[in-house]
């Protein structure tokens, strides 16, 4: 395992007043690569701290320096005169985006510790997460997305054909992309279609596609969905939804290996593996003559069951986590961590609509929040209260202890992250992971 701690320290000055300038033999005697540039020539990529001088131009400055601050995901140390502070504006720029601010003239101890303070935290913020790579979004630890991931792993170098089970806004479509994206075709189209989300009039054209003229309005030739997959992946999402004349022609496809376009006599050879999704229970609807009982047999070689969140809430802080970071860029808002009382409140909800749900939850959240913490309102969800006698799963008991002891180890040991992990009797990597999939980073 790599120490961290052993890594290269760099620190970008951006424009440094003579008070920061001083303070360069000092850090670079301490182990620091300082590096500085204007506001306009400044890039924080590659960099874990910022240390930013605000001055009397500042406040019409403010966007250029949001874009400076978003591009990386290090912290950042404002140095500013004490004048500016009464500004309003300035004080909630740095509230909202500083790990820390110091004022002129500067106390180099102090400056130090909270360099090292702040480097610590951009170590967490940027420490990679195992589980991303090819599979993109297949978030978790808990055992159920282990055994998906594994199964991903197993299936996508073959070109059998894929059934993704699960409720509505579990993934589905994330594992169908991952298992495009470990296959031999991984170069070449994905192509997803929601069977339930076409006029049924139209679905016919839009997976086979029509020549000129074949129907009114058909006035060019259309290449349809399956022949725009050609050589790569074809994704047919909600397959329990395709009307029962459109099951027949897709399985003369299956069976086949060519289509025809509607309107059109020649068939068309197409080389595609197929991947279907699916939330209804498709036994029960062959039962009730809604799904071709061969078809199914077809696309359901091979299976994979994504789990409802309900059933995986030990993942739910790296998810929500992970949510608060990818939308961070897009409310303009500096990434938020959640309270105690909003990752209860997480815990305790039932999550009818599943990952999605959370996206879209923590979106508001990111929005709506108004301290450094999104708090279980932003989220639009009731605070927990605790009843006499109200029991919770004995998971969510866990969840919320292991929680309660990281955020004491760091409240007691900001400074030194390995006497935290020593005190709580785990592996430096261990704290780091924990720290990772309850979002304190």
């Amino acid at each position: 395992m790599h120490d961290v701690t052993k890594s290269a320290r760099r620190l970008l000055m951006v424009d440094p007043c003579d008070a920061c300038r001083n303070l360069l033999p000092a850090l670079q005697a301490a182990g620091w690569e300082v590096s500085s540039a204007s506001l306009e020539t400044a890039c924080a990529r590659g960099f874990q701290v910022g240390m930013v001088r605000l001055d009397a131009r500042s406040p019409e400055r403010l966007e250029s320096l949001r874009t400076l601050l978003l591009q990386g995901a290090g912290e950042w140390i404002a140095v500013l005169g004490a004048e500016l502070l009464p500004v309003q504006r300035v004080r909630d720029f740095i509230y909202e985006w500083f790990f820390d601010f110091h004022t002129l003239p500067l106390d180099e101890a102090r400056i130090k510790i909270a360099l090292g303070r702040a480097y610590g935290m951009s170590r967490l913020r940027r420490k990679p997460d195992p589980q991303r790579g090819p599979w993109e979004d297949l978030l978790g630890e808990s055992r159920a997305m282990t055994e998906a991931r594994r199964l991903v792993a197993r299936f996508a170098p073959t070109d059998s054909p894929v059934m993704i089970r699960g409720e509505s806004g579990t993934g589905k479509e994330v594992v169908a992309r991952a298992l495009h994206n470990l296959s031999r075709r991984s170069d070449q189209p994905f192509v997803a279609i929601n069977c339930g989300g076409i006029p049924e009039n139209l679905i016919q054209s839009e997976l086979f596609g029509h020549e000129k003229g074949a129907f009114t309005g058909a006035h060019q030739r259309k290449v349809g969905r399956i022949e725009a997959a050609n050589g790569g992946t074809l994704l047919l999402d909600e397959i329990g939804d395709l009307p029962l004349e459109l099951q027949a022609n897709l399985l003369r496809f299956l069976q086949e290996k060519h289509i025809e376009r509607v309107g059109g006599g020649r068939p068309i050879p197409v080389d595609v593996r197929v991947l279907s999704a699916t939330h209804i229970d498709l036994e029960q609807a062959i039962q009730d003559g809604r799904f071709r009982e061969d078809l199914y047999y077809r696309l359901n070689v091979l299976q994979i069951r994504m789990p409802p969140l309900r059933e995986r809430l030990a993942d739910l802080p790296q998810l929500a986590g992970h949510f608060a970071r990818l939308y961070s860029s897009e409310t303009g808002r500096r990434p938020r961590s959640f309270s105690e009382g909003a990752t209860q409140a997480m815990l305790a909800h039932t999550w009818a609509g599943n990952i999605r749900e959370l996206a879209n939850r923590v979106r508001r959240g990111l929005v709506l929040s108004e301290g450094r913490q999104i708090e279980a309102e932003d989220l639009g969800l009731q605070p927990p209260t605790d009843k006499p006698g109200t029991l919770q799963t004995l998971q969510s008991y866990r969840l919320q202890a292991e929680r309660q002891a990281l955020s004491e180890a760091l409240r007691q040991y900001a400074s030194n992250l390995s006497e935290a992990a020593r005190v709580l009797g785990i592996s430096r990597p261990t704290f780091y992971r924990l720290l990772h999939k309850h979002g304190l980073h």
